[in-house]
């Protein structure tokens, strides 16, 4: 059997064959893909830039957050958070950095953008004069300032663009303020018609998710922000971000108005863009872009908060809108592989491969001495941030159990370093990920040298060992590495061999094995039972444990075939979920996965159900 090699570009790999192959995904949408690179995984794999808190210069760490996607001409471009210019691909898989001309991008938080036929405006200049900028070259990069200040304060705006080139920007990110609306003249360097326009705030004393803190466990006053505004079938759908940007059940809901300003009506099957459970946690402050073909997709920030609160990562889900105009966006395993747009789907809303996670708590040796070392954290308290030393295990078995906060470190970092994963069976390989984590990093800003080399290598016997992917003179920045496999590999040890990374220390927070695997998939839950709360945002959920099961998914929604939100729960068959609307009625599903595939799923109960 020849050496399964990485696969070296998708342009070239998308100009190869035209065969087709077939694969079955979430609820057996039959799926037509072409072979090659055709799969990505969040968190989206691009070179984020390094940070340093003001206070703090000595403790480093990566974050993209807030992004702003547009598409232009022949391609997408990608603004985020404070990363010194911005993204560009023609796929949404392969994301080149753009370094522009002007400085306009070296601090800017919650950059905004908008593409129109002739050009892409920003308003997000780090010096607080909230001047709008524009290029009819954003690859160049030569950004032109309209010298014209909007004379209002402007925190996390969206710029928009009506069918009749009216421009409107909005802007909020408060526990106080409301989300406000302003209209710009085009024809006069952009300056402001009128004054701004209160257009919505948050109520979480009714809407259960907009409630603060993990898992909405908190009384404090939550945080509105990141407005972001989709016109689809003459109806504006004002998006917006609740409660904080730090924690798992960060969430993007929708407004729904028949004027660009108002007034906006709260859509009843909120949130839109909900991701609580799962590797990676949160999917708000997003924005939501319409590809060449046709389909929407979300772009969301999701939160790590390790080093430091804003410590962030991008996801990407399938978006778009039901026949009534509901707005979705689908993050139901939203932290496996999807296809990418290229691909056809049956139905764009289910994009899931049906690649399994075969790595979930499977042994790991590796012959690397374990970390003594402190981690340089940033702690917040009454007083302000004050450095704290985070005193963790860091020992082999972090690699392997699904949670992107904890981390394995190695003593050592050079290319004499392996681990060696047991998926206790023979299975066939698809896919894997290796998400390098950042500990007491002594990297800031973007420096252009940094780079992950490695090999990863598979085996039935443990003895006789294959490449899989060759990365060891790999020249890219690549903290959340997703290789898809040339063809199927069949194996049941995984080996990653160590060549080189930037940081003093070699830490990886997951290292992921997609594929399917060689058992049985689990039964269908039983007993399935829900409690709504007296307090109407809260209800309990539980089914019957299901032997030979990684963890279930959880559906629910305010109709009973449009179940569109969702959260993954590993390990547990109950869960308590905060995040309901006290006005609306609820329908609820559950199925159960493990390595093999995904069960059938339950019927359908109502929220009026009692155990």
């Amino acid at each position: 059997m020849k050496n399964f090699l990485l696969l070296i570009s998708l342009v070239f790999m998308f100009s190869c064959e035209d065969s087709e192959i077939k694969s079955t995904s979430q609820d057996s949408d039959e799926v037509e893909v072409k072979q090659g690179f055709t799969a990505y995984c969040n968190p989206i794999d691009i070179d984020y830039s390094y940070m340093s808190h003001y206070a703090f210069r000595n403790v480093s760490y990566r974050s993209g957050a807030d992004p702003s996607v547009v598409r232009y001409k022949d391609g997408y471009y990608m603004f985020v958070t404070r990363s010194h210019g911005y993204w560009f691909s023609k796929d949404m898989s392969n994301w080149e950095f753009i370094k522009p001309q002007s400085w306009y991008f070296n601090g800017s938080n919650a950059p905004a953008a908008w593409a129109t036929e002739d050009e892409i405006l920003v308003i997000g200049d780090p010096s607080g004069v909230n001047a709008l900028i524009k290029t009819d070259n954003p690859k160049l990069g030569d950004w032109q300032t309209t010298y014209s200040v909007i004379p209002h304060t402007l925190h996390d705006p969206a710029i928009f663009v009506d069918d009749h080139k009216r421009v409107y920007v909005y802007e909020g990110s408060s526990n106080l303020f409301p989300i406000k609306g302003l209209e710009l003249d085009p024809n006069n360097n952009y300056v402001p018609i009128g004054e701004p326009v209160d257009l919505i705030t948050l109520h979480p004393e009714e809407h259960g998710w907009e409630r603060f803190g993990n898992n909405h466990d908190s009384d404090v006053k939550p945080f509105i922000e990141g407005p972001w505004m989709t016109k689809h079938n003459g109806k504006y759908y004002l998006q917006y971000a609740a409660p904080g940007t730090q924690w798992n059940v960060y969430a993007d809901g929708v407004y729904v108005g028949d004027s660009p300003l108002g007034p906006f009506t709260y859509a009843d099957y909120n949130p839109i863009s909900y991701k609580p459970g799962g590797f990676l946690n949160g999917a708000g402050h997003g924005s939501t872009v319409q590809d060449f073909n046709g389909n929407y997709w979300h772009y969301a920030t999701m939160p790590i908060s390790v080093n430091y609160k804003f410590e962030r990562r991008i996801g990407m889900y399938p978006a778009g809108f039901e026949e009534d105009g509901q707005m979705y966006v689908n993050t139901a395993y939203g932290d496996y592989p999807h296809y990418l747009p290229d691909s056809k789907v049956a139905n764009h809303k289910n994009r899931f491969t049906g690649w399994m996670l075969l790595s979930y708590n499977k042994s790991v040796e590796t012959n690397a001495p374990l970390a003594t070392l402190h981690a340089k954290t940033i702690e917040e308290t009454e007083q302000g941030y004050t450095p704290e030393k985070l005193e963790e295990n860091y020992d082999i078995s972090k690699l392997t159990d699904e949670n992107i906060r904890s981390f394995w470190v190695s003593e050592q970092n050079n290319d004499s370093i392996y681990f060696t994963v047991d998926l206790g069976s023979k299975m066939t390989l698809k896919a894997t990920q290796i998400n390098f984590h950042d500990v007491n990093a002594e990297v800031f800003g973007r420096p252009d040298n940094l780079k992950h080399q490695f090999i990863i290598e598979a085996s039935i016997d443990k003895k006789n060992w294959k490449i899989a992917a060759d990365y060891s003179k790999n020249q890219k920045d690549q903290p959340h590495a997703f290789i898809q496999f040339d063809k199927d590999i069949e194996a049941r040890y995984v080996r990653y061999k160590h060549v080189f990374c930037s940081n003093k220390y070699l830490a990886i927070s997951e290292f992921r094995v997609f594929g399917v695997g060689s058992g049985e998939k689990p039964s269908k839950p039983e007993n399935f039972r829900v409690k709504r709360e007296s307090d109407r945002r809260n209800a309990t959920l539980n089914w019957k444990s299901i032997e030979n099961t990684q963890g279930y998914v959880l559906y629910w929604g305010i109709k009973p075939d449009k179940l569109n939100n969702s959260v993954l729960i590993y390990d547990k068959n109950n869960y308590d979920l905060k995040a309901l609307n006290k006005a609306s009625e609820y329908f609820f599903q559950v199925e159960a996965f493990n390595e093999n595939g995904i069960s059938e799923k339950s019927e359908v109960i109502g929220s009026n159900s009692n155990f």
